[in-house]
């Protein structure tokens, strides 16, 4: 190892032992918004109440919070700005949800919680391992109902198997059914009417207060650094979390420019976006408008804003997987620990062309981050993510990009050691750089010491 990829190395190893302990911290999108809310308040950003008027000082920063899951940071340019430099992920990651009556007794013998499937998840992954329970309680209050954070921290339940003596066709891969198979064990007969008062205890609140819940499974095994030169890094929800933890540092670690720089964090991108905390919601919009308005643009100058703005949408992007490398374009064939992937779709699944993709290249250049390409088969339709949905609300240049990884949507995910490392340091070239339209012509400025 030569002494610069030792320095990276060295600093890969710190930036991977706070991402896992940031994925610890977030069991559910709830617990990942109100992590990055604390971590915007320790470098000084001042939350903004949706509902009250807002009156936003130059140089400042601010973040924004909508349903307790989703988040919009910006930090205000000491004078004026042409337009906006921005930055989007998402908070969910697939799961099973609590439904609302929790418990289901089974054959007198045992209880079992209620879960129905949040997202398109691996199932297999999910059984015979450790889970418990997290989320949000909504609470009777003096005045109204308020929201309280919950995690029951510490093994609370497993989805058992079936023996292989039971049922031979696991061997040969089975087709598992979400109503009966996929049920959690919760405990013995006499654990019935105990779920609930659980929760309150860990809300800190009466059960008979409890109004309403949102809770959910999450995998309780810790994330971890593997491989035989330590290149990879496993983890629960690496899918997006990873992506939105290096994106913050990026925005954190920005010099004010000419721009505005904005940071968001999607939920509910798992499920399609649309609800009024996705993506395919006002929330980016009703954001960028309130920011023009405290500066006295008006709908023209706010307009001209978003032709000067550009958009780094990212998600997780899939690696070549090292046992079956024909599920991939031949020539398109991302690799672990190679850099940031940028994704393209002729479908327009994914919002790059060839000028958002350009100016993504340069950003990369100038950070002196490698990055690599996807576009799937041409007899896989593929998914798409954050940034065509955000530009039916708001349109600008857009291009999707992501951090390749393996299983993506299992209960453990693998990506590599060095590839935050290199989306940190590309969000953070991207945060500080303005962007301004020439007719057929994008100019970039960089700044000058990065």
């Amino acid at each position: 190892m030569n002494p610069e990829d030792r320095l990276i190395s060295i600093h890969a190893d710190t930036v991977n032992h706070e991402l896992l302990e940031f994925i610890r911290r977030s069991p559910t999108a709830f617990q990942a918004a109100d992590q990055m809310a604390r971590i915007l308040q320790e470098n000084d950003f001042a939350e903004l109440p949706e509902e009250e008027n807002w009156e936003l000082v130059p140089g400042n920063g601010y973040f924004v919070r909508r349903n307790d899951s989703s988040l919009l940071a910006f930090r205000m340019p000491a004078g004026d700005f042409g337009g906006f430099q921005l930055f989007s992920a998402h908070s969910d990651s697939p799961m099973f949800r609590i439904k609302p009556n929790a418990e289901v007794v089974a054959e007198k013998a045992y209880v079992r919680l209620n879960a129905e499937p949040y997202g398109g998840m691996i199932l297999s992954t999910w059984l015979d391992r450790p889970l418990s329970v997290a989320g949000r309680v909504v609470v009777r209050t003096p005045q109204g109902i308020a929201s309280k954070l919950v995690n029951i921290d510490r093994d609370l339940v497993v989805i058992p198997n079936t023996a292989a003596a039971l049922n031979r066709r696991l061997s040969a891969g089975c087709a598992y059914n979400l109503q009966t198979d996929m049920q959690p064990l919760y405990g013995m007969a006499d654990a019935e009417n105990t779920f609930l008062p659980l929760i309150a205890g860990a809300a800190g609140v009466e059960t008979e207060d409890i109004l309403d819940t949102d809770l959910y499974l999450y995998s309780r095994v810790s994330g971890t650094v593997y491989g035989v030169n330590q290149e990879f890094i496993g983890s629960p929800r690496l899918d997006n979390l990873q992506c939105a933890f290096a994106g913050l540092q990026g925005f954190l670690a920005a010099e004010a420019g000419e721009s505005c720089p904005v940071f968001a964090v999607y939920d509910n991108e798992e499920i399609g976006s649309r609800t009024r905390q996705g993506a395919d919601s006002d929330f980016l919009s009703a954001v960028l408008q309130r920011i023009c308005t405290a500066c006295g643009y008006g709908p023209e100058a706010y307009y001209r804003c978003l032709a000067d703005s550009f958009y780094v949408s990212v998600d997780n992007a899939h690696a070549l997987h090292p046992n079956h490398p024909e599920l991939y374009d031949p020539d398109h064939q991302p690799l672990l620990n190679k850099g940031i992937v940028i994704k393209y779709n002729a479908a327009q699944h994914y919002a790059s062309d060839g000028l958002s993709a350009g100016l993504f290249r340069q950003i990369c250049a100038r950070a002196e981050v490698p990055w690599q390409t996807f576009v799937y088969r041409n007899d896989n339709v593929g998914g798409g993510t954050l940034g065509n949905l955000s530009n039916t609300h708001v349109s600008m240049l857009t291009v999707d990009v992501g951090l390749p990884s393996l299983s993506m949507h299992s209960a453990f995910e693998t990506a590599g050691t060095l590839d935050t490392t290199y989306l940190m340091e590309a969000m953070q070239m991207h945060f500080s750089t303005s962007v301004h339209k020439h007719g057929r012509s994008y100019e970039l400025q960089f700044p000058a010491d990065l």
